[in-house]
């Protein structure tokens, strides 16, 4: 079985990365998103396996000594990671596996698998992702204004990715995000591993 690509998703908080990366894994066979460990509590709505894998500060801490992560990061307060075993896992059962990280992350993810590509959402303008952070209504302004300068300090490092998409009309950056996807499926080494007997017959 061809082993599922690897993608790296990120954008500054307000971007619509999760919307996006959320209607992808839905209109697009075989993509599936990473659950994350975090040490934050849930929001409301939120459901332990399903948005995150919810632990204690002990236990992440013990994941990560005991060298389970395939990335971690430290956002405001709060830690987050990637479980190892189950991205290996999912792209060994032939699925596109998608990782919503940071830019932090993103370095050692690259760093530990090359062959991965990277994506990084755009924003229209400062003020469109400031009216998005206002708009979700979760937080203070004070969490705003953090957000926000979080925000401008995640897009210094756009560059740093493969491929860069301006959420501005949401069904032209998913457009934009699922064309990366079914592009990189074509490539010779996955499609001489998924057509081989094509292949054989072709050739023979």
């Amino acid at each position: 079985m061809t082993i599922g690509n690897l993608y790296i998703v990120a954008a500054p908080s307000g971007a619509g990365k999760t919307s996006l990366v959320k209607k992808l894994v839905e209109t697009t066979p075989d993509v599936v998103v990473s659950i994350s460990h975090t040490t934050r509590p849930p929001r409301a709505g939120e459901k332990d396996g399903a948005h995150y894998h919810f632990v204690s500060m002990p236990t992440f801490e013990a994941m990560q000594a005991d060298g389970l992560f395939l990335e971690q990061a430290h956002v405001f307060e709060n830690r987050y990671g990637t479980s190892r075993a189950a991205v290996a896992a999912q792209r060994q059962a032939g699925l596109d596996v998608v990782l919503e990280i940071d830019w932090q992350g993103a370095r050692q993810v690259r760093t530990l698998i090359p062959e991965c590509a990277s994506i990084f959402i755009l924003p229209p303008s400062r003020q469109a992702l400031q009216q998005r952070l206002l708009n979700r209504g979760q937080d203070s302004p004070e969490i705003i204004n953090r957000r926000m300068a979080a925000a401008m300090d995640e897009l210094s490092h756009c560059t740093e990715f493969d491929y860069l998409i301006v959420n501005d009309r949401f069904a032209d950056a998913l457009d934009a995000l699922r064309a990366i996807v079914i592009a990189n499926r074509q490539c010779r080494n996955a499609q001489m591993e998924r057509q081989k007997r094509l292949l054989q017959t072709l050739l023979s």
